[in-house]
């Protein structure tokens, strides 16, 4: 027991030299990231300026299979399924990810997902000299599939592996990943690149080239090693994963506090979805990250982007300028979430969120005004610009990035896969519910229908203000405690703590947690 106590005390004093960012840590993060993340924004935003040239090899394919030109109202039905079935892909992507996370590890599921994005690159490249549109809407499927899973192990993946210091940080360079990759896609958009005739194909074509890089890099990283020592029972490869990620030999700590993950959990074993919906211990964490996921697809911010040229054009901006405008509006996007990688561990999650919701639903209040002012009131078309600049930088620094972050961060090793299902689950599908409905809402409403998303965005700010606690630097046992506070249930882990430390130290580690909430 003294050399216990005298190990604990040695390792106190060398806590802030754990959570450095190593060269290791910080590479896989990066291809992690660019090779799956980015991806996912570089399709949401990348048929947006090519478009109308898509339409048209639509028609012309079709003229040439038939000899009758396309119905205009089957153009419009195959160009909606070719939007609409990205969104639908995420969602089956996300149903995949228990199966494959608890049986091919996270960087084993990633490598594999690259295949997806790589299968279906060489179809959309290849599909003007196939002449086939249909390949264009499978690919689109197939594209959502890998976003899906990406959006979803990626942040699980680099959460996992961060020191408890840096793992908000590093938790938020999936999203941040996400924005670069919508601001490329409107890069090489413009027309005088890749958003023409003869250049659309390269455009949807390149998706293929960041997973290949991180096909050939990511294996010569370590994986998760939490799911080497929790799940797979190997304490030597973990041993060794952690002694490469954090730079120096001594990991003992961080082992034994996952030794106490593990134990906290034999009764529970692993958790599927209904498990995990039925537990009574789990409860108020997933119903939080049911409402900040979505919060942060319903409060409007596909419906911003989607005014965001009309309301340019109405300020007297030139048609053929809007999408360097649109292009702006993506570096503001990337420029106020890398912001949030270097204030979300000194501010915290909360606060960032709080602040993110609440600029959301003041901009959408407002934004409703000024959208019917502006045609007697000639200024309000500039105020209207301020507000989706607001509103952008709001969604940027909060719940953009903040929520996966959280999922990783109130659930243990056990529940993690399950809890990232039914986030990702809700996030795809309520992102195709604003893509299926918008348009109806925008028709019968106007711009009344930025007045529901300022509803919505102040009910989950208020729900986030009484029930999301803080989780910054905190460890996942730390919060798993807070957590089964407010579920009113007691962790076997707590029982078995009292036999494994020296009563003074445990008694310390408790007043330590209860003044940290």
């Amino acid at each position: 027991m003294k050399l216990k106590r005298e190990k604990q005390e040695g390792s106190e004093s060398t806590e802030g030299a754990k959570g450095k960012m190593t060269l290791s840590l910080a590479l896989v993060a990066l291809i992690s990231a660019f090779g799956s993340s980015f991806q996912y924004g570089y399709n949401v935003s990348v048929i947006n300026s090519p478009a109308p040239y898509m339409q048209d090899f639509y028609n012309r394919t079709y003229l040439d299979r038939t000899g009758v030109p396309m119905d205009s109202s089957f153009q419009t039905l195959l160009w909606s399924l070719t939007v609409s079935m990205f969104p639908l892909g995420g969602l089956f992507g996300s149903l995949m990810v228990w199966p494959l996370v608890n049986n091919c590890g996270r960087k084993g599921t990633l490598l594999i997902n690259n295949l997806f994005s790589i299968g279906a690159a060489i179809l959309m490249g290849t599909s003007e000299l196939a002449k086939t549109f249909e390949v264009i809407i499978l690919s689109r499927v197939i594209m959502g599939v890998f976003a899906g899973l990406a959006s979803n192990v990626v942040p699980m993946f680099l959460g996992e592996m961060s020191p408890k210091n840096l793992r908000g940080a590093i938790g938020v360079v999936p999203q941040l990943f996400i924005t670069i990759g919508i601001l490329a896609a409107q890069i090489l958009g413009l027309n005088s690149i890749l958003g023409n005739a003869k250049g659309w194909p390269v455009l949807l074509g390149l998706t293929g080239i960041p997973s290949l890089i991180q096909l050939l890099t990511l294996p010569f990283f370590p994986e998760s090693p939490r799911y080497l020592l929790i799940q797979k029972g190997n304490e030597e490869q973990a041993r060794r994963a952690l002694q490469r990620l954090r730079g120096w030999e001594d990991v003992d700590d961080e082992i034994e506090e996952m030794y106490q993950e593990d134990r906290s959990e034999k009764e529970e074993g692993q958790f599927s979805v209904l498990s995990l919906c039925t537990f009574r211990g789990l409860r108020w964490q997933l119903i939080s990250i049911i409402v900040m996921m979505m919060g942060q697809q319903l409060s409007g911010v596909n419906a911003v982007f989607y005014y965001a040229d009309r309301i340019f054009e109405s300020a007297g901006v030139d048609s053929s300028s809007i999408q360097y405008v649109t292009v702006s509006i993506g570096a503001i996007n990337v420029v106020m979430t890398l912001l949030a990688v270097f204030i979300v561990e000194s501010l915290g999650r909360r606060i960032l969120l709080l602040a993110g919701f609440v600029l959301c639903s003041a901009s959408c209040a407002v934004l409703t005004l000024a959208l019917n002012l502006q045609s007697t009131i000639s200024w309000m078309s500039y105020l209207s610009i301020a507000c989706v600049i607001i509103y952008i930088i709001g969604h940027a620094i909060g719940p953009s990035p903040i929520p996966a972050v959280m999922i990783t961060e109130m659930f243990l090793q056990s529940s993690r896969p399950a809890a990232f299902m039914v986030g990702g689950s809700v996030h795809w599908l309520s992102n195709f519910t604003v893509g299926l409905l918008f348009l109806y809402m925008e028709a019968g409403l106007g711009p009344y229908s930025f007045l529901i998303f300022c509803a919505i965005c102040l009910s989950t700010m208020i729900y986030i203000f009484f029930i999301v606690p803080e989780t910054k630097n905190k460890t996942f046992m730390e919060i798993n405690r807070i957590m089964a506070k407010r579920n009113k249930v007691e962790i076997q882990e707590d029982k078995e703590l009292k036999d494994s430390f020296p009563l003074g130290k445990q008694e310390e580690k408790e007043t330590l947690s209860s003044t940290e909430m």
